[in-house]
């Protein structure tokens, strides 16, 4: 209903405004966004953002949120629609490869000029085809409260050995304590992406760093021996029986979290909303800390830090809806009250000359990590070949959880390695 009577104000806004201008001036002049979002928790900012620009200039701005892990598969839907979206978003280079005859060149743009670092961009030969609009980072959420009612201390917690110990006490605790180490990681489309990409990434980012690459055609699996070392941390000392996690959502472990029923949660700065506020934690209550896997130089390993959220603009759009989405587009970046709903409502940190200091707890936490020399773990998931690799790798992981034989894990690293090289070529064939 809000978002009709969003539709409707903005309707009879534009034609306000149509009287004030050149003579002849229409709604259908003044152009209108429409923009895929592919972040479901934070769906309701970016309505009321939308709204808050409507009401500013009379242009319609139209929100769609995709389900959790059906972003691609909507995206093609969409496009496909004589309305199609005027915004969307790409996850890193291979997505852009898929998209790129669709993207408009932002190197002329007001939004592309307030970039801090053209790092940020990606580039379709000279074109600016995406650019990045929010840097995030992920790791472990602690319920620091519950660490020390069981009698343990974020200090304890320095390496995977040090994780494992002190999940494996409280475990052999459970039932004293009246609370698990880990809440449920759930494999339903809603959560396993925590772990087939988020979680993937560590073995990826390890074997990277030692060959010293940022992409491969053939992954190794150097890794994939301590890859199953933390996945067996997390099912085996978890709220829910490992044969059950087929079936929970990320709503589930949420909501566990939430409830004190685990000391940990992986998840990333989004969750920060989601997690504090009246009748739920406060920031003395959380800390983030690193997914350690018993890789590299754990003592000075920082949070997982990058981006997989490029925003790249349809060329095939009208060219009014166009030049309405850049214009969008930069306010969001630029203005006090797009700053302002970014940084704090939804707890983005973006690359752009006026980005507002986040309230965002984990936020901050990744800043100080960084300040004390600690290296932040890169996102390298954005090279994983395709969304088909992933699912391979989900399902595999499932299969597992619920019959932990060597023989399951034989099929996770089959999935992994010669899954990736199959996609790979597949997509790379032409």
């Amino acid at each position: 209903m809000k978002k009709i009577l969003s539709l409707l104000f903005a309707f009879t806004a534009a034609i306000g405004m149509s009287g004030c201008g050149a003579e002849g001036e229409t709604l259908q002049e003044t152009g209108s966004v429409y923009y895929l979002n592919f972040k479901p928790e934070q769906d309701e900012a970016w309505q009321e953002l939308a709204e808050d620009y409507t009401e500013k200039t009379g242009i319609p701005v139209t929100i769609v949120t995709a389900a959790s892990g059906n972003y691609e598969t909507t995206l093609m839907s969409e496009m496909g629609k004589s309305s199609a979206p005027t915004l969307f978003q790409v996850n890193g280079p291979i997505g852009l490869a898929n998209w790129k005859d669709y993207a408009y060149d932002l190197s002329d743009s007001e939004f592309y000029g307030e970039l801090t670092n053209e790092s940020f961009a990606l580039e379709n030969g000279d074109e600016v085809a995406a650019v990045a609009y929010v840097v995030e980072s992920y790791g472990i959420i602690a319920n620091q409260t519950l660490l020390e009612a069981a009698g343990h201390s974020l200090d304890e917690i320095q390496s995977f050995e040090d994780l494992k110990q002190v999940s494996e006490d409280i475990t052999a605790r459970k039932d004293e304590l009246g609370f698990a180490a880990f809440s449920s990681a759930g494999m339903d489309g809603s959560s396993d992406w925590r772990f087939k990409t988020h979680l993937a990434n560590l073995p990826i980012y390890f074997e990277y760093q030692d060959e010293n690459i940022q992409s491969t055609e053939k992954i190794q699996g150097t890794y994939l021996n301590e890859y199953r070392n933390i996945w067996d941390l997390y099912i085996n000392n978890s709220t829910t029986e490992a044969s059950m996690l087929a079936a929970k959502t990320g709503d589930d472990s949420r909501n566990e979290f939430l409830a004190s029923e685990a000391v940990f949660f992986q998840n990333g700065s989004w969750e920060y909303g989601n997690l504090t506020g009246e009748g739920k934690f406060s920031d003395e209550d959380l800390v983030m800390i690193p997914i350690y896997i018993g890789v590299g130089d754990e003592a000075n390993q920082g949070l997982n830090t990058g981006t997989e959220n490029y925003w790249v603009v349809n060329k095939e759009a009208d060219e009014k809806d166009i030049e309405a989405t850049l214009d969008f587009m930069y306010w969001c970046v630029s203005s006090e009250e797009g700053t302002e709903a970014l940084a704090n409502e939804m707890g983005f940190v973006i690359p752009f000359e006026n980005a507002q200091k986040s309230n965002n707890l984990f936020v901050q936490q990744d800043v100080a990590y960084t300040a004390e020399g600690k290296t932040p773990v890169s996102w390298n998931f954005t090279t994983m070949p395709s969304e088909e690799w992933k699912n391979g790798v989900g399902q595999a992981l499932t299969a597992y959880a619920a019959d932990q034989s060597d023989e399951n894990w034989q099929k996770v690293e089959d999935a992994f390695i010669n899954g990736w090289a199959s996609e790979y070529a597949l997509v790379n064939q032409n």
